[in-house]
């Protein structure tokens, strides 16, 4: 496979947990897909993390959350990825998601039959140069419904309309598509 052309993939972590504190569900699932970002060569965005406010740029974010878990090496991943600018946190979206993450793809067990992508499909998209990013919902309910309209595409990895825990479906779209661009 050629790399060159290949566009990039940005794990996308949408905040529907809680807007208005930072929880060690947040910290836990950023240092979880830290470290799946490093393994496998794609950028991380926050959507939406109530984030404290004197923190304002993507280093001092990351060293921020890595001084407190044990995941992903002690959070090391996670300011690895910010060292090398791999790294972003943006607002909710109010018309779309930031357009440089490129084509957003959410991560849903409930797809729209006219917006369903599998796995190849993606993994073709970024062969071909399209830079995608893939949202997945941080929460019980997943991406809320208005935002979830917004992607041209959604993506069921399981196939089967199987709801999965938010780091357990972080890991297994980015493995999949891992295995499928680098095999």
């Amino acid at each position: 496979m050629n790399i060159m052309g290949m566009g990039r993939i940005t794990i996308g972590l949408y905040n529907s947990y809680d807007s208005t504190k930072f929880r060690e569900p947040h910290r836990r699932a950023i240092a979880r897909a830290g470290g799946l970002a490093m393994s496998f060569n794609m950028n991380l965005a926050l959507i939406g993390f109530p984030f404290p406010e004197d923190l304002s740029t993507p280093l001092e974010l990351a060293k921020w959350v890595a001084g407190t878990t044990s995941i992903g090496s002690h959070g090391d991943y996670f300011v690895d990825l910010a060292e090398k600018g791999r790294f972003h946190s943006f607002p909710y979206p109010s018309k779309g998601f930031p357009p440089q993450l490129g084509e957003a793809v959410l991560t849903t067990s409930k797809p729209n039959p006219k917006k369903a992508v599998n796995v190849r499909q993606v993994a073709d998209m970024v062969s071909h140069g399209q830079s995608i990013l893939l949202v997945f919902g941080l929460g019980p309910h997943g991406v809320p419904k208005a935002p979830s309209e917004i992607p041209k595409y959604n993506l069921d990895i399981t196939g089967g309309s199987y709801s999965l825990e938010t780091c357990t479906a972080v890991g297994s779209v980015t493995g999949a598509l891992h295995a499928l661009l680098y095999q």
